[in-house]
């Protein structure tokens, strides 16, 4: 992922939800930092890693990860479901088969993993 689009939605994110913004508890230390939450769930999503693998990198325990990664998730869909987690137009349908016929595939939309959406 890019630097700017990791700190789009970063930003995006510890502007509007209080989980991701960084807090300091009862005695002045600092809590974990919005770039450390969401370095842990991208790198859970992208990597496929198990949440105490995360520990290594991020320094943050295995069920804050989880918590960091279900929050993460939520507030995306949220925030971006509109502009980019939207269901596809006739418009899109007709370049995603035509594609795919180019590829061999014809009247297939998508594949994850060799299972078909037709």
């Amino acid at each position: 992922m890019r630097r700017h689009v990791f700190l789009r939605i970063v930003d995006a994110l510890s502007n509007v939800y209080s989980y991701f913004q960084q807090r300091v508890d009862a005695i002045g230390r600092k809590g974990l930092s919005p770039l450390q939450k969401c370095t842990a769930a991208i790198r859970m999503l992208a990597y496929g890693i198990a949440a105490d693998a995360v520990d290594d990198y991020v320094r943050i325990n295995e069920s804050t990860t989880i918590e960091c990664l279900e929050k993460f998730v939520e507030c995306i869909i949220l925030m971006f479901e509109d502009e980019y987690l939207r269901k596809p137009n006739p418009n899109d349908i007709r370049c995603l088969l035509q594609m795919a016929e180019g590829r061999g595939f014809p009247s297939i939309l998508g594949s994850i993993d060799c299972m078909y959406w037709q």
